[in-house]
C-alpha cells in the first residue's frame, strides 16, 4: 500500500482510540447512548492537529477559488462520517461524506495515481473497510439509529458502500480496456445464495465486504434471515453471478442515495464538490401528485388578497372603516357529495351571493323561536314553499297544530 493509504490508516486507528477513551453511559436504553456526543465532540477538537499528522502537506495547503480553506472543507466531509451527535443516528448519507472525502483527498492529489488500480483497491480494502469497522464498533457501543432507513423494504439500515465493493471482489477479472462485465463470477467465489448459512458468511466475512456487511446484520439482528433483510434475501437468488449483482448495486446506489433528496440535502458542498446546474439534465418525471394538481388561470394569479385589518382605520365610535372587497378568483368552483343535489352544488357565477341576493335573502321570512304564540307548521310549510324554501324538518313524532 501506498505511503497515503497507511497514513490514512493510521488516522483511523487514532480514532479508535478516542472510543476507547469514551465509554457508553451504564443503563438501558431505548435510542442512542448520550456518550457519543462526547465522542464526537473530543473528535472535533482533535480533528484539525489529526488532519495536519496525518494528510500531506501539499494537500492542506492547496489553494482553491474559495474563502473556505481546504482544510475547513475536509475537516467538514471527515467529521459528518461518524454520523449525528444530534439526532444520535448513522446511515447511508455520513458514509456518503466520507467517500466525499476521500474524493477530496484524489482532487488535491494526495493518492498515487501513476499505478493503475492499485491505488484504488488500496483505498478501499486499507481505508474504507477500516472505517467501516469503526463506524460498527460505535454503532454497537452507542446503540446509533439507523438515520432515514427504510427498514425491512430497505437494504440495509445503515451501509451500502460494503455490498458496491464487496460484490465488485467477486466480479470476473478484467483489464483496463475491457468493459465492465454484466454476468459470470470469479471461479472460486462463493454462491450469492450462501448469505443465509451463518457458517458461510462467518468463513467468508474476513476477505470479503459483502459478507462483512452481512455478518454484522446476523450480530444485530436474529431470526430468519428472509424476516429482517428481505431484499438482501431476493438478491441471494440472482444466478447470472456477482457481475450482476454488482451493476445492480451500482444503479441502486446511484437511485437510493445519490438520487434522494433527504441524503444529499445534509451534503456540504464547497470547492471541491460544487452544486452547478446541468443544462442537458433531464427533467424528473412527473408524478401521479403533480399531474393532479389544479390547472393555474390568469385571473387566479392575479388576484388581489384581502387587505389585512387595520385597528388605526377604526373611527372613534369603534366600528371598522369600509375595506374593498377581496376579488374571488373566477375558477373557484364549490365541492359536493355525489349524492349532493345538483341545485345546492355552487357554481363559478353562484359560489358566494352577490348585494341583490342578499337583500333577497335578508327579506325571507325567519321562522320564530318557539313560543305560545307559535303558527301551525302547516301554514309555515306553505309559506316556505311560496318563498321557494325547503320546508322546515321536524321530528315523526312532533304534532301539527299550536301546543
Amino acid at each position: 500500500m501506498s505511503d497515503a493509504v497507511r497514513r490514512l490508516q493510521g488516522l483511523i486507528d487514532r480514532l479508535n482510540s478516542i472510543a476507547d477513551d469514551v465509554p457508553p453511559d451504564p443503563g438501558p436504553r431505548r435510542f442512542g447512548n448520550v456518550a457519543f456526543r462526547r465522542w464526537y465532540e473530543i473528535l472535533e477538537a482533535r480533528l484539525p492537529a489529526l488532519l495536519a499528522d496525518h494528510l500531506p502537506v501539499q494537500v492542506l495547503s492547496s489553494e482553491r477559488a474559495s474563502d473556505i480553506s481546504v482544510q475547513a472543507e475536509l475537516q467538514s466531509y471527515l467529521l459528518g462520517a461518524f454520523g449525528s451527535a444530534q439526532r444520535l443516528d448513522y446511515g447511508t448519507g455520513h458514509e456518503l461524506s466520507f467517500l466525499a472525502f476521500l474524493g477530496g483527498i484524489w482532487k488535491l492529489g494526495g493518492f498515487d495515481t501513476s499505478s493503475t488500480g492499485s491505488e484504488e483497491r488500496g483505498i478501499v480494502l486499507g481505508v474504507i473497510e477500516p472505517y467501516l469497522r469503526l463506524v460498527r464498533r460505535l454503532i454497537k457501543t452507542y446503540t446509533l439509529e439507523p438515520a432515514g432507513s427504510h427498514g425491512v423494504w430497505g437494504l440495509d439500515d445503515h451501509s451500502f458502500l460494503p455490498y458496491l465493493f464487496g460484490s465488485a471482489q467477486y466480479c470476473p477479472a478484467i483489464l483496463e480496456k475491457d468493459e465492465t462485465p454484466t454476468e459470470g463470477s470469479l471461479p472460486n467465489a462463493p454462491d450469492p445464495a450462501d448469505v443465509v448459512k451463518a457458517a458461510a458468511v462467518e468463513r467468508q466475512r474476513r476477505t470479503n465486504m459483502y459478507f462483512s456487511a452481512i455478518g454484522f446484520i446476523y450480530d444485530v439482528k436474529k431470526g430468519p434471515f428472509w424476516e429482517h433483510s428481505p431484499m438482501l434475501y431476493d438478491i441471494s437468488g440472482v444466478r447470472a453471478g456477482w457481475a450482476k449483482i454488482n451493476k445492480g448495486m451500482i444503479k441502486m446506489y446511484m437511485a437510493e442515495v445519490l438520487s434522494k433528496f433527504p441524503v444529499v440535502q445534509h451534503f456540504y458542498f464547497g470547492s471541491l464538490f460544487s452544486w452547478d446546474q446541468d443544462p442537458d439534465a433531464v427533467p424528473p418525471p412527473s408524478s401521479v401528485h403533480t399531474l393532479n394538481q389544479p390547472a393555474k388561470s390568469q385571473s387566479t394569479s392575479n388576484a388581489t388578497p384581502s387587505p389585512l385589518r387595520d385597528p388605526h382605520a377604526e373611527d372613534a365610535r369603534g366600528t371598522q372603516a369600509a375595506r374593498p372587497a377581496a376579488a374571488l378568483p373566477i375558477s373557484f368552483v364549490g365541492t359536493a357529495a355525489p349524492w349532493a343535489q345538483q341545485s345546492r352544488v355552487m357554481s363559478p357565477t353562484t359560489a358566494f351571493p352577490s348585494q341583490t341576493d342578499q337583500r333577497n335573502i335578508s327579506q325571507t321570512p325567519r321562522l320564530p323561536p318557539p313560543s305560545s304564540n307559535a303558527r301551525p307548521a302547516s301554514e309555515i310549510s306553505s309559506r316556505a314553499a311560496a318563498t321557494s324554501m325547503p320546508p322546515p324538518t321536524k321530528a315523526p313524532w312532533a304534532k301539527e297544530g299550536p301546543r
